[in-house]
């Protein structure tokens, strides 16, 4: 009886994940043309195609797509058995860095926090804040990243999930601007005042847009900035309201000052989330990383 080369499993594992030839090559160290010899070896061991053209991409066929969870389980099965037997663990001797992908709201708002108290919690372990640029489970799913923290985006079925707190909305003005001083802004004072957006992408509109067309009002954007932080410096410096998430005023400084005020319409709730790869799920150090995340969290952010 033959028994299956079960190198091919992991070899398997990443092209699923992958869904490229020359990709599964790279992750795995190898030469274009030997990771197609290895997709030969599959397909004639699976007796299906699991890649196949269209149009310029390839796409996994539909018995590739129903063993692609199975398939990686049975790789983290095997490796789990392969690590050295778990010795006692003891946050506060561990030592290892541990990679947060955060957008700067967060880091600027919960950072501090994170790292005095891992800190003194953990003396040996290190955070490294990594940018997010895009959304997107690559990082996690290649090890690059410990965790994703953010809004749920574009990742893949496997990747865990845990919310951590619910954002909202809030409109921001420089200290001295006539809305700082108005205990409930209208939306008709709201629209009179121009805006600056913070967008990635450079778009015009954002979350308040929604709820003031239903009231048949628009503000007036007189500036698109990259990121909230440059939201928030352009309204200290100038007359144009800001819109920023709540959680992001929590460590500003008193000066130069700035007012905050709840906005005259209703926007969707943010809720902000820590997302893992399922190959940390069992290891002690990663779970004592999302506990400890998601207490300071709370502690900053409680749940209503």
């Amino acid at each position: 009886m033959n028994e299956p080369d079960l190198n091919l499993l992991f070899a398997l594992d990443v092209l699923l994940a992958e869904k490229s030839v020359a990709a599964a090559a790279r992750r795995l160290g190898l030469s274009a043309s030997a990771m197609s010899r290895t997709l030969g070896r599959l397909r004639e061991a699976t007796g299906d195609p699991l890649l196949v053209r269209a149009g310029r991409q390839m796409v996994l066929t539909p018995y590739a797509h129903a063993i692609r969870e199975r398939t990686q389980s049975a790789v983290f099965a095997a490796r789990a058995v392969l690590r050295p037997a778990p010795q006692a663990f003891d946050i506060a001797t561990h030592q290892q860095t541990f990679t947060l992908r955060a957008n700067d709201g967060f880091v600027e708002a919960f950072g501090p926090r994170l790292i005095a108290r891992a800190a003194s919690a953990a003396p040996g372990v290190r955070l490294r804040f990594a940018p997010k640029p895009v959304k997107t489970d690559r990082p996690l799913r290649e090890g690059e990243a410990d965790l994703e923290i953010g809004v749920p985006g574009e990742m893949g079925p496997e990747i865990r999930l845990q919310r951590l707190f619910q954002d909202r909305f809030v409109g921001v003005v420089r200290e001295t601007h006539p809305l700082a001083a108005r205990a409930g802004v209208t939306p008709q004072e709201y629209v009179a005042w121009p805006h600056v957006v913070a967008s990635r992408r450079g778009l015009l509109t954002g979350p308040v847009d929604e709820g003031l067309a239903a009231l048949g009002l628009t503000r007036t954007v007189a500036a698109v900035v990259p990121g909230f932080p440059a939201a928030l410096a352009v309204a200290r410096a100038s007359d144009l309201v800001a819109l920023v998430p709540a959680s992001f005023l929590i460590n500003l400084p008193p000066a130069p000052g700035i007012a905050w005020f709840e906005l005259p319409v209703a926007t969707r709730p943010i809720t902000v989330s820590q997302m893992w790869h399922p190959r940390s799920e069992a290891d002690p150090a990663h779970r004592w990383l999302r506990q400890f995340v998601l207490g300071e969290c709370r502690a900053l952010m409680p749940e209503g």
